[in-house]
């Protein structure tokens, strides 16, 4: 089965772009991530950290 698909694959022409394409996408969505989280005031990340707790 792997090599069915494998075999289909490699005969696209520019397939090889597709895995830097989502690796970059999802490099930049975690940084992006990071950087929200880390330049969020305290009292919003104290009022998220309550959520799971309220009724």
């Amino acid at each position: 089965m792997l090599s069915y698909i494998k075999g289909h694959l490699t005969s696209i022409d520019g397939i090889e772009i597709f895995p830097l394409i989502s690796l970059v996408i999802f490099f930049t969505f975690f940084v992006g991530l990071t950087i929200h989280v880390i330049r969020s005031d305290k009292k919003t990340r104290d009022d998220i950290k309550q959520y799971p707790l309220e009724d």
